[in-house]
C-alpha cells in the first residue's frame, strides 16, 4: 500500500515539474517574439 502510494505521489511530481517546465518554455518563446517584434516591457 505505501508502494503505491509513493508512485503516485512521484508521477505526480513529475507531471507537476512538466507542466511548469512547459509554461516557464511557452512563456520565453512568446516573449522572444514579442521582443522581435519590437515590444519592450
Amino acid at each position: 500500500m505505501q508502494q503505491s502510494l509513493l508512485k503516485r505521489l512521484f508521477w505526480l511530481v513529475v507531471f507537476w515539474g512538466a507542466g511548469v517546465l512547459t509554461l516557464a518554455v511557452a512563456g520565453s518563446v512568446f516573449r522572444l517574439l514579442m521582443n522581435a517584434a519590437g515590444f519592450k516591457s
